[in-house]
C-alpha cells in the first residue's frame, strides 16, 4: 500500500491519501480523544504524541499536530494509517453519518432562494478546492446579508483561512449575489 502525503496551507496539518475510499458519505472532523472513540483509526492516530486533530474526507485523511516535527510524526502516522487499511477494519466503530451533532442551519424563509444559490456555489466552486487542501466547508446560516460557514479539517485554524473566507469565498458570493455583505466563520 502506498500512501501519498501532501502539504496543506495550514503548516500544522498534513493530508494523507491512502489510495482508497475513506468516508463513503460526508466528512468527519475529530478534535480530541473523546471524539476518537468512534473510529479505530482516529484512536490509533490520537495515540501518537502530538496529534491534535483528525479529519476524514472522501478519499483523504488530514492530521493536525499540536506539537512535534513532521519528520518525527509522519512515519508514525503513515504506519497507523497503513495498518488500519491493511487490517480491513471499518473506519467507524458504529454507523456514524458524516458531521454528527452539528448545528442546524439558520435563515429566514424569505431568503430560501438566495440560500439555495449560496449552497450551490459552495458545493460546486468552493468545496472541491477546499477538499484539495485537506479540509471541508459547510453552509451554516444566512442573516442580514452575512453568510455563516463552518470550516473543518486543515481549514480549521489555518492562518490563511480568513483570507480564503474574505477574499476568495466572499468575493465569489458577492459576484453572483450582490446582496451578500460579508462571510463569517462560525
Amino acid at each position: 500500500m502506498f500512501i501519498q502525503t501532501e502539504a496543506t496551507p495550514n503548516p500544522n496539518t498534513l493530508k494523507f491519501l491512502p489510495g482508497c475510499k475513506v468516508m463513503s458519505l460526508g466528512t468527519l472532523d475529530i478534535r480530541g480523544v473523546e471524539g476518537a472513540r468512534q473510529s479505530p483509526l482516529a484512536e490509533a492516530l490520537f495515540s501518537i504524541e502530538g496529534v491534535a486533530g483528525v479529519f476524514f474526507g472522501s478519499d483523504f485523511i488530514s492530521v493536525t499536530k499540536a506539537s512535534g516535527e513532521w519528520a518525527e510524526l509522519n512515519p508514525q502516522i503513515l504506519g497507523a494509517i497503513m495498518e488500519h487499511f491493511l487490517s480491513g477494519a471499518p473506519l467507524l466503530s458504529e454507523e456514524v453519518g458524516g458531521d454528527p451533532k452539528e448545528g442546524e442551519e439558520f435563515f429566514a424563509p424569505a431568503d430560501a432562494e438566495t440560500v439555495a444559490t449560496i449552497k450551490e456555489l459552495i458545493e460546486t466552486r468552493v468545496r472541491p478546492s477546499v477538499a484539495n487542501d485537506g479540509g471541508d466547508i459547510k453552509f451554516r446560516g444566512f442573516r442580514d446579508g452575512t453568510v455563516y460557514l463552518a470550516m473543518k479539517g486543515s481549514c480549521s485554524g489555518c492562518p490563511s483561512s480568513s483570507q480564503t473566507l474574505k477574499h476568495g469565498i466572499q468575493n465569489l458570493l458577492k459576484h453572483y449575489l450582490p446582496d451578500i455583505r460579508a462571510v463569517e466563520q462560525i
